[in-house]
């Protein structure tokens, strides 16, 4: 008898001290064998909190789902530094020796990592070099040399400070790391500075209030199971006759006439008359649909 077949996003609270893959090898044995698992974002072991799973045919969409803004609350260590920019690295207390910093002192570090930055990894990380991961070279005591990236900080809110702890909410964009940003600030300051303690509260619509826990038994966690079109929430809908959505899930390119849609060049959303998500496909500036993901 052939297994039932599952898909969809599946939204985990993860708990500190595992990493992400662990949480994926966990979630496996929820369902059948085969099933196709994959998440969109690693967390650190010492992180917890928002980790969205993408269960069978949801897998092709984990793109979409990367690409949504991020939310966290980070406790960060003021007055040391790590090798690895949080708690579990390898600690060093600053000699710096001068007075802590005043809090409108900070204030004014903070708004400086908001908005477009130019950011370096943590040397303990995934970013690549010459093909291999950053952390591989570093556990191997080889030095690593990683070049800053550009990227989007929406905001930084001051939630309490008291030296030389440091918290703080923090809105980013993809490939954001908030130990970097520990790192950074602690830099800025003059005193270093590591990420203590870190929660994601938020992947786009979705919330940390909302994930299942590891303990849940399977047909619970089944039942959570978000639709496909979760994924891509965040893209623009458009919802096609029978005979273009036909065209369109066989390959072929169709004039779009709909004026819902002012901007041109972007990925959309597309659904039958059923509300149901059939594909993801490229607008481009002429107004063509080219199908680019395609689910039935």
């Amino acid at each position: 008898m052939k297994s039932a077949e599952y898909e969809g996003l599946l939204v985990v609270d993860k708990p500190a001290g595992i990493t992400s893959r662990a949480v994926v090898n966990h979630v496996l044995r929820w369902f059948p064998r085969k099933t196709s698992i994959g998440h969109t974002g690693t967390l650190d072991p010492l992180a917890t909190g928002v980790l969205v799973l993408c269960i069978g045919k949801a897998t092709r969409l984990a793109e979409y789902v990367q690409r949504l803004p991020k939310s966290y609350r980070a406790g960060i260590r003021l007055g040391a530094r790590s090798d690895t920019d949080d708690a579990d690295g390898t600690i060093q207390a600053s000699m710096s020796g001068g007075p802590p910093p005043e809090i409108e002192e900070v204030r004014g570090c903070l708004e400086a990592f908001v908005g477009e930055i130019e950011q370096v990894p943590p040397v303990f990380s995934a970013a690549r070099i010459g093909g291999r991961r950053a952390y591989d070279l570093a556990r191997k005591g080889k030095e690593v040399s990683l070049s800053a990236r550009r990227i989007v900080v929406y905001g930084i809110d001051l939630v309490t400070y008291g030296y030389p702890h440091l918290e703080l909410q923090i809105r980013c964009g993809k490939g954001t790391y908030i130990r970097s940003l520990a790192r950074e600030i602690g830099e800025r300051l003059g005193c270093g500075g590591y990420v203590e303690t870190l929660r994601r509260t938020s992947v786009g619509p979705f919330e940390a209030t909302n994930a299942v826990a590891l303990d849940i038994d399977a047909d619970e966690a089944r039942a959570c199971l978000l639709p496909l079109r979760a994924a891509v929430a965040e893209l623009p809908k458009v919802t096609l006759a029978e005979s273009d959505a036909l065209r369109l899930c066989q390959g072929q390119a169709i004039a779009f006439t709909g004026a819902d849609l002012e901007q041109k060049d972007q990925d959309v959303a597309i659904f039958n008359a059923a509300e149901s998500l059939i594909a993801v496909a490229h607008l481009d500036s002429q107004g063509i649909l080219s199908p680019a993901k395609v689910f039935v």
